[in-house]
């Protein structure tokens, strides 16, 4: 398995973004040891809230939520994705699979010993993140799933077809533009270069580009066993699970109405639909940190 992993200046003075890095070896095919990054904002003795981004995004979205909710007592952990971020990516899109993604985000997060955290979950943060839950519901003292789900090899959605056929069509993602197109307010200059950051070359992109073939949309994807299985677990989750969705995200859309429908603890949550697109996060960022300050809080 080869290995590439983004010089380090890639990423000095991103703007809004001074954060110390944390590395973790996870092992990869044939015991490749990864190295995995992540974000440990705040007092560490506070119950973590544990945010994951989806693609082609990395921790950089969560920025000013990290920054709110770590100044308001909270311990914030984010981490980035094998393949993203400041993480190791290997080259292949062939190394890349969905029970891979599970295994190294579950090496991390057992290692990291996280208890009584509170998941916040977007795009294929959800769906890997989700899997954590299914699998440690002990860790979990809640979860909020936002602009994600759990496919189960029901077919495309219109807004999943379009995605599909085009991150398959071109050599390489325009990653920044990506991220523009999938928010209401757009971004800026500064920000376009701290989300291309991670991937200097298009070779960097074997991640992002394979994810899209992950999505257990079709009923043969090796990854519709694997959420059915989280599925049944989730489906005796009793704590509190509340989903915040994008209005205008025609990639999630309706999917939060299984999470509303089939997990017990999300029975009785305060339910949010609000103005933005895919990458909430950057829509909404103010609004998505009360949220989780007041979830975390039992707030319902």
């Amino acid at each position: 398995m080869e290995i590439l992993r983004t010089p380090g200046e890639r990423f000095e003075r991103l703007e809004g973004y001074d954060f110390a890095p944390h590395y973790m070896g996870v092992k990869g095919e044939g015991d490749t040891p990864l190295r995995m990054h992540y974000l440990d904002e705040g007092p560490r003795g506070a119950a973590p809230i544990l945010l994951m981004h989806g693609n082609p995004t990395w921790a950089y979205l969560y920025r000013k939520i990290i920054r709110k909710l770590a100044l308001q007592g909270h311990r914030v952990v984010a981490p980035d994705l094998v393949g993203f971020g400041r993480s190791d990516k290997p080259a292949a899109r062939s190394d890349y699979t969905m029970a891979r993604h599970i295994a190294w985000v579950s090496e991390w997060f057992t290692r990291m010993e996280l208890k009584d955290a509170t998941l916040f979950c977007q795009d294929w943060g959800g769906i890997l993140g989700l899997h954590l839950v299914a699998n440690y519901p002990e860790r979990f003292a809640r979860v909020v799933a936002s602009n994600t789900g759990l496919p189960e090899g029901e077919g495309t959605t219109p807004g999943l077809e379009q995605w599909l056929k085009f991150s398959q069509s071109v050599p390489a993602l325009p990653i920044a533009d990506l991220v523009h197109g999938g928010t209401l307010r757009g971004i800026g200059d500064a920000e376009r270069r701290a989300y291309e950051a991670p991937f200097p070359e298009p070779r960097y992109q074997a991640a992002a580009l394979q994810f899209p073939l992950l999505i257990p949309l079709q009923p043969d994807n090796p990854g519709v066993p694997l959420d059915r299985a989280a599925w049944k677990k989730l489906e005796r989750f009793e704590k509190p699970l509340l989903t915040v969705f994008g209005d205008r995200d025609p990639i999630s859309k309706g999917a939060e109405v299984s999470f509303q429908q089939r997990v017990p603890g999300a029975k009785g949550q305060r339910h949010r639909i609000v103005e933005a697109k895919h990458f909430i996060q950057e829509d909404q960022p103010d609004l998505i940190a009360e949220i989780l300050h007041g979830f975390a809080r039992g707030a319902r």
